[in-house]
């Protein structure tokens, strides 16, 4: 989502489980697509041949080696990063000798996670305390009263989070407890991981291997091929800003601003759907003030938890998350330690990707709304959005975050329907000019809203021409505050029900993008009201529809 500034999970790697240089070189055997099964089994049984093959050496080169049995990494992630450090801790644990595997929730029901000897959950938390999507109808199974007893199995969970939340890990924390509460039993007590605490969930797997097996070791891989694409956040790539232009008209109530960001020399590719990651540093002018309350000049030496040592101005504009002092200054007197000693370090930001590479080779778009206000007599900014717009006039710090769980659809002739007011349009630009280059006769739906649709309607233009060239086969408007009583999107999907449920019909794909705290679930709720009605589903057979939707991919969700 853009706009919303939003924190990635921890970082994993890409890779499947077992892919190291000593594998066979036969491929894994794969569930036929005509065999008997639905596409959460076919996952499943894949995800468990995955993690059996992966373990299978060239006969020239097999040591006898102890086998350390099975183990499952059961994953529910929304933006990718509890799927992706499920699949690298899968990896490892193969190279240990383990029979592992890393399947998501989606594709596993209690009665599947009853089944093993050994299971760890890694889970992030979606918005304020919600589960992921692909974990929801996992653990509505889960929290049912009649879900299966499991004391035969052994657990631990990893809880991804931000502490900004109220609900830090909430998600994490149901699983560990409802597992318990049907006998399992924990491994390793739950460890619940910030977004600046990554080197927790390492340490958690280092853990749970010195349990399970104390003398194994992972099998070396051999060296890796150059890796030309090898920026990340730890090692950005100083990209340049090559527009910076206001999308929002004279007297809007908001500033949402078009980003052109060019990537020539780094290596960086990215999908419709990706996310870009932006390494801000603070405003100057902040800093400034906290040094001048404190009473310090900067150029104390002061260390970092990291183990760093750097002056403190430094220290206060490029490393350390300065939101403490926007509630209140540091007292006079106050030292450089004392100063530093209780901040996080400063975290990127993701923003949505707003353009395909198809249409703009060797650049990345950005929407972004720009964060302003004014709190008890002080101006406030949004760390990024603000560093976006004002101070990033050389080089801007970014790398490209994945997205696997946000993708238009590989059958072009799939429908699809986007549901993305304000910044929230910012995906659905890039799928539009994607299925323009790809799929020039596929149907497309876009629900778009704001507040006026003189200062509000964001890429106007574009979005206009699209539908006069039969890209958007739909473009359907709520300006909320155009008229008396406020319109939003999803009012706009209750007017066309019919319409939209002949589409899901169709095998549509819907997405949804922006706000998860009002937008998204007002939008959902819709949803479902126009499934029940329009299939005339009792309410619990038109929620079993969504999750069935959410399972086969068709209804993704980019909201925080």
């Amino acid at each position: 989502m853009v706009g919303f500034a939003r924190h990635a999970g921890l970082p994993g790697d890409d890779g499947t489980t077992g892919a190291r240089t000593s594998v066979v070189n036969s491929p894994c055997p794969q569930i036929p697509e005509n065999a008997p099964f639905n596409p959460s089994q076919r996952q499943w049984i894949n995800g468990y041949l995955a993690g059996l093959f992966s373990g299978r050496t060239a006969a020239s080169a097999e040591v006898p080696r102890a086998s350390h049995g099975p183990l499952v990494f059961l994953w529910g992630s929304q933006t990718g990063g509890a799927e992706s450090l499920a699949k690298k801790f899968a990896k490892d644990a193969t190279a240990r000798g383990f029979q592992a595997a890393a399947i998501g929730l989606d594709a596993c029901q209690p009665n599947d996670i009853a089944g093993h000897a050994r299971a760890c959950i890694i889970t992030s938390t979606y918005g304020d305390g919600d589960m992921p999507d692909n974990a929801q109808a996992c653990w509505d199974a889960l929290a049912a009263p009649d879900a299966p007893r499991m004391e035969n199995l052994s657990f631990s969970v990893l809880a991804l989070g931000d502490r900004n939340y109220t609900r830090f890990c909430h998600a994490g924390l149901l699983f560990d407890e409802r597992l318990a509460e049907l006998g399992a039993k924990r491994l390793l007590p739950r460890v619940d991981c910030d977004v600046d605490e990554e080197a927790k969930g390492h340490q958690w797997f280092a853990d749970l291997m010195k349990l399970l097996a104390p003398d194994a070791t992972a099998t070396p891989d051999a060296p890796a091929a150059p890796d030309t694409q090898c920026f990340d956040k730890t090692r950005p790539f100083p990209a340049v800003l090559k527009t910076n232009r206001v999308l929002t008209g004279e007297g809007s109530a908001k500033e949402t601003r078009h980003f052109e960001i060019v990537l020539d020399g780094s290596g960086l590719e990215y999908e419709a759907g990706d996310a870009l990651g932006v390494v801000p540093s603070n405003c100057p002018d902040l800093v400034a003030e906290i040094l001048s309350a404190a009473g310090l000049d900067g150029m104390e030496t002061v260390a970092l938890k990291d183990g760093s040592s750097m002056t403190l101005r430094e220290a206060l504009i490029s490393r350390l998350d300065l939101s403490p002092f926007l509630a209140a200054l540091p007292q006079p007197g106050t030292t450089a330690a004392d100063l530093v000693a209780p901040l996080r370090p400063l975290q990127h930001r993701l923003y949505s990707i707003s353009s395909s590479p198809k249409a703009h080779p060797g650049e990345v778009h950005l929407t972004v709304g720009i964060v302003r206000y004014e709190l008890d007599g002080r101006q406030r900014k949004g760390v990024c959005s603000t560093f976006l717009a004002d101070r990033a006039n050389a080089a801007v710090p970014v790398f490209i975050h994945k997205s696997p769980g946000f993708r238009l659809p590989q059958d072009f002739t799939r429908p699809v329907i986007m549901i993305g007011p304000g910044t929230g349009v910012a995906p659905f630009r890039a799928f539009l000019e994607e299925r323009r280059a790809t799929a020039p006769n596929s149907r497309n739906w876009l629900f778009f809203g704001d507040q006026h649709v003189a200062t509000d309607f964001l890429y106007r233009n574009e979005l206009e021409a699209m539908f006069a060239e039969g890209v958007l086969t739909h473009l359907d408007t709520a300006f909320s505050r155009d008229q008396e009583r406020k319109i939003y999107v999803q009012d706009r999907m209750m007017e066309r029900a019919a319409t939209l449920w002949e589409w899901i019909g169709d095998g549509a794909h819907i997405y949804v993008c922006g706000d998860a705290k009002r937008m998204a679930k007002d939008v959902d709720a819709a949803l479902h009201r126009i499934v029940a009605a329009q299939g005339n589903l009792s309410e619990e057979d038109a929620k079993a529809f969504i999750n069935r939707l959410k399972t086969e991919k068709r209804y993704q969700r980019d909201v925080y």
